[in-house]
């Protein structure tokens, strides 16, 4: 499948799937539909963590999936943006990353085949978070050096995280939503490990995230810095997700293409939030 990816990307413009968690509250979803059968006596409420959905709930899941392939993705994302070990201690799951992911990624190929043809081939991408620490800026403003994760500690966690997504069948894995580059260049060492284990080349996407209009991530970089910073993992796609809209992103996704040798990719936020916490961007503005 990575020759079959990187001839589409050659011939068209690709269409990813939007956002899983906004689709997920549409269901409504209490503690009891989180935890299922499996976790019904688990110590730690699971109600909020989308990513176990894919072992107590996979048909809400799949159904996702395939809504969004009905109206034309030709990519999916595995629902595993928290699922690694260093986000699921917030849940008692650490245990379950591995089968977190490849249950997740199962779940994708399985739509992703379903629809899939000779002259519309659909792809799975398995969705590596930036996990809820930063190895760069301390989490304790009285101590400036103090850090709560270690780059081999998150090593480890992404190097789970992706054995398990790689074994669950996915096409390529997207490093996503990088506010951090020192998280992501774990999450590239990780995937570079494995690359090297199996034997053969992994396609991988890398996209980062510009947090305001000041075009920097939340740690400093240009896109520039930021493209700088990761083009030795030799990425097939770099792009930019995340926070800003279409409009506000547009800027910062055509300085990424001045300077990437790679294809490029957008997926942007509908906008910043509002005073309500709403967002006001339309469908049709998004479009």
């Amino acid at each position: 499948m990575a020759t079959a990816l990187a001839e589409a990307l050659h011939n068209r413009v690709l269409l990813l799937d939007g956002a899983m968690g906004t689709m997920l509250q549409d269901y409504h979803l209490d503690e009891e539909d989180f935890r299922g059968k499996r976790f019904a006596d688990h110590k730690f409420p699971l109600k909020g963590n989308g990513d176990v959905l894919s072992l107590t709930q996979p048909d809400i899941v799949r159904d996702i999936h395939k809504a969004y392939l009905d109206v034309g993705a030709d990519v999916i994302e595995t629902n595993t943006f928290t699922a690694n070990s260093i986000s699921q201690l917030d849940y008692g799951l650490e245990d379950q990353v591995f089968e977190l992911n490849q249950v997740s990624a199962a779940v994708a190929r399985s739509a992703a085949d379903e629809y899939s043809t000779d002259a519309k081939p659909r792809f799975v991408a398995g969705v590596v978070g930036p996990t809820n620490r930063t190895a760069c800026l301390s989490p304790d403003v009285e101590d400036p050096s103090f850090r709560n994760v270690t780059f081999s500690q998150l090593v480890e966690s992404y190097q789970t995280s992706i054995e398990g997504l790689l074994a669950g069948g996915v096409d390529f894995v997207m490093i996503e939503t990088i506010f951090d580059t020192l998280n992501a260049k774990a999450a590239i060492f990780a995937y570079l490990c494995l690359e090297n284990a199996v034997r053969k080349t992994i396609p991988l996407m890398i996209s980062g995230t510009i947090t305001d209009t000041s075009g920097r991530t939340l740690t400093g970089q240009t896109c520039e810095a930021f493209y700088a910073s990761v083009r030795h993992a030799n990425p097939l796609i770099t792009g930019l997700n995340c926070a800003l809209g279409p409009e506000a992103l547009r800027p910062y996704v055509q300085d990424l293409a001045a300077c990437a040798t790679s294809m490029v990719s957008v997926h942007p936020n509908a906008g910043l939030p509002n005073e309500l916490g709403g967002y006001d961007t339309t469908p049709e503005e998004m479009s």
